[in-house]
């Protein structure tokens, strides 16, 4: 008989210092209820965060959580993924901290499949340095913090990750947990790398994509408010790679890139492109180091009980002797 984790395995009672109203609020609690309902045991969890609003996350986890460098997590998360594969990995950032500095790595994680969960907190500012316009942000938008309007194009973060080979694509929205919920746990029974980048109101400093902008309050139909945000499967549109031939990949990664240039009036969230069929990099690792999967860095022994090291470097440094 197994026992279900409750979603209080997962609180912490440290006291959160986000601002009210916060969309990081709606984002961790869709994190907690998601490891909840896949009854992953604390201990088999590692949540690792950059620098910004976001990199508190890990605070309020109760489970492994390491607050990192600015632009510099998804390293880090990879590191330990890698080292301990058995570990359930998600790291968190906000847009800046991941789409600024962090771009970089942001691309070259796409190419290697590694199987963890990147859920990327996007409000179009530098939240925590007192709301600067980050790369989410479109040109010629002038939130409350700037003084004239935005210079930069906007980031596609959807299109920047299918491109640079996320083999899991998604949007979500802050305010809407239970879906958000669903996505990320989509996203952690993914084999491979999966990204999500969620939509949320930055209540202090973002003064345009509020609350009440993406539920449509200030466009009435029929006396309603029309809500900006839609659900891609309630249209028929499956982002899902079937067969895995090159034809197909190709159609649906030009398909998911398509709709995400979709925003403004209608903003579309859900899953934009999965495929199955790439091999994680744990699987091509394998493939060169047999003992791999059972015999992983975080499971060898490298220092006796004192702390002295029981590795020997004589056989390569013999490989140089002339």
């Amino acid at each position: 008989m197994t026992t279900r984790l409750s979603i209080v395995s997962y609180r912490t009672p440290v006291h959160n210092d986000w601002c009210p109203g916060c969309g990081d609020f709606g984002i961790l609690s869709a994190i907690q209820m998601a490891l909840a309902d896949l009854q992953i045991p604390p201990h088999k969890v590692a949540v690792f965060s950059g620098i910004g609003c976001s990199g508190k996350t890990p605070h309020y986890i109760n489970a492994y959580g390491i607050h990192t460098l600015h632009g510099r997590v998804l390293p880090f998360a990879l590191g330990a993924k890698l080292a301990n594969p058995s570990l359930t990995v998600l790291a968190v950032g906000g847009d800046g901290d991941g789409l600024g500095i962090g771009a970089g790595h942001f691309v070259n994680t796409g190419r290697r499949n590694v199987d963890f969960t990147y859920v990327l907190f996007d409000n179009g500012v530098y939240g925590l340095t007192k709301g600067q316009a980050s790369p989410t942000l479109p040109r010629g938008m002038k939130t409350k913090s700037l003084p004239k309007p935005n210079v930069n194009d906007a980031v596609n973060p959807i299109a920047l990750a299918v491109v640079s080979g996320y083999t899991f694509v998604a949007r979500g929205y802050a305010y809407d947990t239970r879906y958000l919920k669903e996505l990320i746990k989509k996203g952690i029974q993914h084999e491979g790398s999966a990204f999500i980048d969620v939509l949320q109101p930055c209540p202090t400093y973002n003064d345009i994509m509020t609350k009440e902008w993406y539920g449509g309050e200030d466009r009435i139909v029929d006396g309603k408010p029309f809500p900006r945000i839609y659900k891609l499967e309630d249209t028929g549109y499956d982002g899902e790679v079937k067969s895995g031939e090159p034809e197909e990949v190709n159609a649906k990664k030009l398909q998911a890139i398509a709709k995400s240039f979709e925003w403004g009036d209608r903003i579309p969230v859900g899953v934009f492109y999965q495929n199955r069929f790439v091999p994680s990099y744990e699987e091509r690792i394998s493939a060169n180091i047999k003992d791999y999967r059972t015999n992983y860095p975080s499971k060898q022994t490298i220092s006796t009980s004192d702390g002295r090291t029981i590795v020997s470097l004589d056989d390569i440094f013999k490989e140089f002797l002339v």
